[in-house]
């Protein structure tokens, strides 16, 4: 049951990523209380996705954005092999959801992958 595990988890202090997440508003609920992230797909660009209410609850801190690749390409790339060249395409469909403007809501979901993962970003060399 994934509600009691991620409940179990955050006891002791362990949190993660809910992975191309299309479940209930009720599991978000309990993920995001738990202070897991949840990460959204080229699904959310799909006519059959149907989880806006999640997207649009998800609190800034905790979204996340991914391309799954090589399977699930946005609109307007569906049936192309999946790249992270077409994040934008889902970025812009999550704004739009969110109230949000694209640019923001990247540089949102840019940040929070480089606190979860613990990355280190450096400029390029000139």
């Amino acid at each position: 049951d994934t509600v009691r595990m991620l409940r179990a988890a955050a006891s002791r202090g362990i949190c993660g990523v809910l992975h191309c997440f299309t479940g209930s508003l009720e599991l978000a609920r309990v993920a995001i209380d738990a202070g897991w992230f949840i990460s959204i797909s080229g699904i959310a660009t799909f006519k059959t996705w149907e989880r806006d209410d999640v997207v649009a609850m998800i609190p800034d801190a905790q979204l996340l954005v991914e391309t799954d690749a090589p399977y699930l390409a946005p609109v307007p790339h569906r049936g192309r092999r999946n790249e992270s060249a077409f994040l934008p395409a889902t970025v812009e469909r999550l704004a739009l959801v969110r109230g949000t403007d694209a640019a923001t809501l990247a540089r949102q979901t840019a940040e929070n992958a480089i606190r979860f993962f613990s990355l280190t970003i450096t400029a390029p060399p000139h």
